[in-house]
């Protein structure tokens, strides 16, 4: 099979494989006093240390989670509760249509408790949150605002929002700014401290380490109220026994992506340019959302096309039984027929949202892979479009009896 859904999930680097092995093998609970425990606590914080090295942040702002679903919810719930108990004015949150939905229903349960309303922020045609559309939301009604929260990358589109230039904005309108960047690293630079968010989510199954591990990064000066309770572990802001093997492993996972992260960037805009184009010069009418590979606006790993008059559910269906696995946007949401809330959030109708592919590369991905979609994709649009022109003639040509008068 030919894998190319890497951001829904990337396999296990085998460094990872091998540390998370070998952290497993070696007892003790870090938050015990006797020498086992604290052979797990160094453990611990020399990953907590490495992690902090890599991205640009101080230790004490690495808070180890479970994965990219808990980072973000921690961080809307947890910074939203914050800043309206402190001040019970600020009740907005700002987010676009195009998070993730670890965001999003984050923030649509505050609002169903009453405590919160949400404010939409526009995106570009890409699924981009830009500097003029943000600037002018923090300007309206700022003293109501209690944060903001915007992806560093879409999952879906690929679309790089410029998260320090929005930083700034909210820093100076004074609310805080989450950024879920579980795409972002790997590919792009990010420096936490540069970037001025509050807080900011990774994943560790998006870039080759164990499922199951991530992190919140949090400002130290953020005021942040937990949601789970016990032991007040990771500052009193995240009970429950830490996952030492997970932390060992996202920690070698991180340390390859950001080492690696040039020549993979430039490799994967390769691919996805060759990819492109070869779909192109086979389906003409294939349509690219998103900008060019190579565009520093975009994730260089994602390639998403549009294929009209197919359905992207028999698409993905044909393409898996010629050996190319993709995707049709977050898996998060697999399983779901409706429309991808991303591509309707950027304009596209119905029909167009869901006739859409998203092919996504990885630390694996080669030309090979990309000569196998080649060679396949022009029989299975026509099959695609087929099926989908008989469906609808199906339905037209259908009249109901009850209209019709005709015996039941």
């Amino acid at each position: 099979m030919v894998y190319l859904d890497h951001a829904a999930t990337t396999p296990v680097l085998p460094a990872v494989v091998e540390a998370v092995a070998e952290a497993m093998a070696v007892g003790g609970n870090p938050s015990s006093v006797h020498s086992a425990g604290r052979a797990a606590r160094s453990r611990i914080e020399e990953a907590r240390e490495l992690l902090a090295a890599l991205l640009d942040a101080h230790p004490s702002e690495v808070l180890f989670t479970s994965g990219g679903t808990e980072s973000d919810n921690l961080a809307v719930t947890g910074l939203f509760q914050a800043r309206h108990r402190a001040d019970p004015a600020r009740r907005e949150i700002l987010l676009s249509g195009a998070e993730h939905h670890a965001v999003l229903d984050a923030a649509d349960h505050l609002a169903a408790t009453g405590a919160a309303r949400i404010r939409r922020l526009p995106v570009d045609r890409n699924g981009r949150v830009t500097r003029d559309a943000f600037a002018d939301a923090a300007a309206e009604r700022p003293d109501r605002i209690a944060l903001a929260s915007v992806m560093w990358a879409n999952n879906e589109t690929g679309a790089v929002s410029d998260i320090a230039a929005l930083s700034a904005i909210a820093g100076a309108a004074g609310f805080p700014l989450h950024t879920d960047a579980v795409q972002a690293v790997g590919t792009l630079d990010v420096d936490f401290a540069r970037s001025s968010a509050a807080a900011l989510s990774i994943a560790g199954h998006k870039l080759g380490g164990p499922g199951g591990t991530g992190l919140l990064l949090l400002r130290r000066d953020a005021a942040l109220v937990p949601l789970q309770h016990g032991g007040g572990q990771e500052r009193g802001l995240r009970s429950g026994t830490l996952n030492v093997a997970g932390a060992v492993g996202l920690a070698v996972a991180v340390e390859e992506a950001v080492t690696r992260r040039a020549v993979r960037a430039a490799e994967y805009a390769r691919l996805g340019r060759r990819l492109i184009d070869g779909v192109r010069a086979i389906v003409p009418d294939a349509e690219l959302t998103g900008s060019d590979p190579a565009d520093q606006a975009q994730l260089p790993g994602v390639v998403h096309l549009r294929f009209p008059g197919c359905e992207s559910e028999t698409l993905l269906m044909l393409l898996d039984a010629a050996g190319v696995e993709c995707s049709a946007g977050s898996a998060c949401t697999a399983g779901v027929t409706r429309a991808s809330h991303v591509l309707l959030a950027i304009g596209l109708d119905e029909p167009a949202a869901r006739s859409s592919l998203r092919f996504s590369l990885g630390h694996t991905s080669s030309d090979a892979d990309i000569d196998a979609v080649t060679a396949v994709i022009g029989e299975v649009v026509r099959r695609a479009k087929d099926a989908n022109a008989k469906r609808t003639n199906a339905r037209a040509q259908h009249v109901s009896p009850l209209l019709t008068g005709s015996p039941r």
